[in-house]
């Protein structure tokens, strides 16, 4: 058995190719069967998200799964194969196991350290188990990978600090500010980023997003996104006093909110105001951080904050990079004992089998034994029979992740006289690829 990765992702290809091959999560359980039942292979689970597809597959051999693994997408997606193997990766074997546990922990994401994946990756598990597409390796591995997740975001500190400069100044607003429950918002202009940053305060629980800009019809259409309310331009002061947080930008070449005007508002209001410029040139006034109650942060202090986060988040993806070596570990001995899972379990049938055919004669030669009696003969046998075939079994076990293996598996199995069929392939049928799916021509 042979453990592959086949996928695209942020890295390797640009989104107009990624979206090509985006599964629909409400109907993944046909393209899953249908990857299961292609020649080859033996498992699957298929991760989709917009940063990444990403088939992982058990395959009985290497080259015909990653051919199989390319003919599929091929055939389910309809691209031309040559269009997306050039951003195609495939890795196998130690190489796959990695890179999973490298992708539940954020490390292979596009903001290192988001937590996002794990979901994901825990529900693309979920649904291949309901499928019946995964099998002994899998339902081990993904199992491992995703408690392996799940420690790596609560033991440390990779996905608490805030990497984009959007989110920081969310981060920097709860400092000031105890909650955001009670407090409003306010767009001054109806950009990209000011989007963006209102939709992390609105994730953290502000009331209400406000929107002022200079063409009226944009702000009510960006008001609208939110569920708020649209000011004209020239009703921007009135904004201001009811705003707790501003955020701003315009592309204006001077300043749109000034001194003057913000000392007024804080006169008239007596609240503070925190304020975001993340305008280029500055949209607000740097003088106003000279005002009481008035706090103000610019795009420098954002990346500022941004630059010191990520190097935090690099610091403790060096820590996980520890424990995925740990985890790849404890996978390779746990797959080195499956080869001698059928050995072990003949054996203790075998033992067993004695034991069993001694209690039946003892049964014949001592007929007047109670109930009783033969119970506890019975457990006192069994537990000799268990304590004789423990250090054995042990020893074995140990064998398995070593050079010796084979000739130990053989020279076990002599010294036992397990009747073991050597010659019986632990191989399934071939299978035929799905209807409408290019066959090999080699």
């Amino acid at each position: 058995m042979h453990t592959l990765v086949v996928g695209l992702s942020h890295q390797t290809a640009p989104v107009e190719l990624r979206e090509k091959f985006s599964f629909d999560p409400d109907r993944i359980m046909m393209p899953l069967r249908a990857l299961r039942d292609t020649k080859s292979m033996l498992e699957c689970v298929i991760v989709s998200t917009c940063n990444r597809t990403e088939l992982y597959i058990v395959a009985d051999q290497l080259h015909t799964g990653e051919y199989y693994a390319k003919a599929f997408l091929e055939g389910w997606f309809r691209v031309a194969r040559e269009e997306f193997v050039p951003h195609l990766y495939v890795k196998t074997n130690k190489d796959a196991v990695e890179h999973l546990f490298r992708v539940v922990c954020g490390l292979e994401s596009l903001v290192i350290g988001e937590t996002q994946i794990l979901g994901q990756v825990k529900q693309a598990f979920q649904v291949a188990l309901q499928a019946g597409t995964t099998g002994t390796l899998f339902n081990h591995l993904f199992k491992q990978a995703i408690s392996l997740g799940k420690k790596v975001h609560t033991q440390t500190e990779i996905g608490q600090n805030a990497v984009s400069v959007s989110y920081a100044a969310v981060e920097l607003g709860k400092k000031l500010f105890t909650s955001f429950a009670k407090k409003t918002v306010l767009l001054v202009g109806a950009g990209k980023m000011s989007e963006l940053t209102a939709k992390h305060f609105q994730a953290s629980g502000v009331k209400e997003v406000l929107v002022a800009n200079r063409t009226f019809s944009k702000a009510e259409e960006l008001a609208a996104i939110f569920q708020g309310t649209a000011y004209r331009w020239e009703h921007l002061t009135k904004a201001l006093l009811e705003a707790d947080v501003v955020v701003s930008s315009t592309g204006a070449k001077q300043f749109v909110i000034t001194h003057d005007m913000v000392k007024n508002v804080l006169l008239e209001r007596k609240k503070a105001l925190f304020f975001i410029d993340i305008a280029v040139p500055r949209d607000i006034d740097p003088s106003i951080n000279e005002l009481d109650n008035a706090f103000l942060y610019n795009m420098d202090d954002l990346e500022e904050m941004v630059a010191s986060n990520i190097h935090l988040r690099e610091q403790e993806a060096e820590r996980v990079e520890v424990w995925i070596k740990e985890e790849q570990t404890a996978f390779r001995e746990w797959l080195d004992t499956l080869g001698v899972v059928p050995v072990i379990t003949a054996l203790r049938n075998k033992s067993l089998q004695i034991q069993a055919d001694a209690m039946t004669k003892m049964e014949r030669k001592l007929p007047d034994l109670t109930e009783q009696q033969r119970r506890v003969i019975n457990k006192q046998t069994k537990s000799i029979v268990n304590q004789m075939m423990h250090d054995p079994i042990m020893r074995m076990k140990e064998l398995a992740s070593t050079e010796e293996k084979e000739a130990a598996l053989r020279l076990f199995k002599h010294l036992f006289a397990l009747e073991l069929d050597d010659a019986q392939a632990d191989q399934p049928q071939e299978k035929m690829m799905p209807s409408g799916l290019p066959l090999p021509t080699n």
